[in-house]
């Protein structure tokens, strides 16, 4: 098939609205589901990110995208227990893909909510297990078993997007695109992100594991295709804290931060021992947690209001409780997709128990930035790689 028609544009307004392929066959063959304009800007990109996960790290690999930017990443280890029960996945069959969806899905699961699925690998009975449990809108993969695709076809009363993408499809070296009537043409971004980007570390601190390694590379291919200004902190094989699409770096580094503080704070004994009230979906205990471990917490615990979300009423979980457990976080690692211009990045993802860094380099300030680095005993390594993504 050399195009498909869609539904519409970006929006319902912008008609008609189709895919194509100037030379050859489409990559893509849709199994179930009718995807839509922004589903294959997401499936596209998330296959990328996914397919470049897994040549780094040997492993299979997840992402959850929304908007054409990653929502999570990671790839399949296993799942400690804490982890099970904060990715709402306790008692389920854990192969090493699903453990890689859950832990794409469960680090923001506020952002994934409604996400387009990416898989590195067939998709197999346990992972489509536990996409069936979430509200998503699709998922693309290099193929099914055929359990998988059977219960992936009854979600969305059998609605729901399944595609299959050629593993071996590659694009032509060049891509164009149209903006006002305008074409753009560049060279796509080819460059490939290792463990062996991280060689030119440039602080006092020298001290980069393999496994810090491994968290750099997910945290800078996740960057790849995450719309800019971006950074990414990691840790353990997942993106805990992605913050996308901002024009102040710091803002990016900030955004990001509370998202990593706020999945660490998901694991402190108080959240964990919340008890929900019978019958409350997933996506509301989500938002009850959400708002429980924010300044707002009045808005979950008034009564009247917090009958309708638990079945105790929870004690605040205060100010000071939430920085010791912060304090306990440790060996996050942190990437950034162009060079930090100022030293107050690097003390904010201080604060988030960021031990590692990997960023372009080339700011006037590098040297201030490398003494801040210093000053908290971060090892950072210059990538001279800078990965905008528009």
């Amino acid at each position: 098939m050399k195009e498909m028609e869609l539904k519409y544009g970006c929006n319902p307004n912008q008609k008609p609205s189709r895919v194509f392929m100037k030379e050859g066959e489409l990559p893509i063959t849709v199994l179930n589901g009718r995807p839509g304009y922004i589903n294959l800007l997401d499936a596209l990109n998330g296959w990328q990110l996914v397919k470049e996960l897994k040549r780094a790290t040997g492993l299979p690999a997840a992402t959850s995208f929304k908007h054409v930017s990653p929502a999570g990443a990671a790839v399949g280890l296993p799942l400690s227990e804490v982890e099970q029960k904060i990715y709402f996945v306790e008692g389920m069959e854990y192969s090493p893909l699903a453990c890689a969806y859950a832990r794409a899905r469960g680090a923001d699961r506020m952002s994934s909510f409604g996400d387009f699925i990416s898989l590195s690998d067939i998709c197999d009975a346990p992972t489509a297990k536990m996409i069936a449990r979430e509200v998503s809108d699709g998922v693309i993969a290099p193929g099914y078993t055929e359990e998988a695709l059977e219960i992936l076809k009854k979600k969305k009363k059998g609605g729901y997007n399944v595609i299959q993408i050629d593993e071996n499809y590659v694009p032509a070296p060049i891509e164009t695109k149209d903006v006002f009537g305008v074409t753009f043409e560049q060279g796509r971004n080819e460059l490939v992100i290792d463990k062996n980007s991280f060689e030119n570390i440039v602080t006092e601190s020298k001290d980069l594991p393999e496994s810090a390694k491994i968290d750099l590379a997910i945290a800078m291919i996740t960057l790849k295709y995450t719309q800019s200004n971006s950074v990414c902190y990691v840790k353990d094989g997942q993106a805990i804290g992605i913050g996308a699409g901002q024009q102040s770096r710091i803002h990016c580094t900030r955004l990001a931060g509370q998202k990593a503080d706020n999945w660490w704070l998901r694991q402190h004994e108080k959240v964990l021992g919340l008890q929900f009230a019978d019958g409350l979906s997933r996506a509301d205990r989500d938002n009850a947690i959400d708002v429980y471990m924010s300044d707002e917490y009045e808005d979950v615990l008034a009564e009247g209001v917090w009958q309708t979300k638990f079945k105790v009423k929870p004690e605040v979980f205060t100010r000071e409780e939430q920085k010791a457990w912060l304090k306990q976080l440790t060996g996050v690692a942190l990437g950034s997709d162009a060079f930090f211009p100022f030293g107050d990045n690097i003390e904010r993802a201080h604060k988030t128990g960021v031990k590692y860094i990997a960023q372009p380099g080339g700011s006037v300030r590098d040297d201030h930035v490398i003494e801040t680095c210093n000053k908290h005993g971060i090892t950072m390594a210059f990538t001279g790689i800078r990965l905008f993504h528009h």
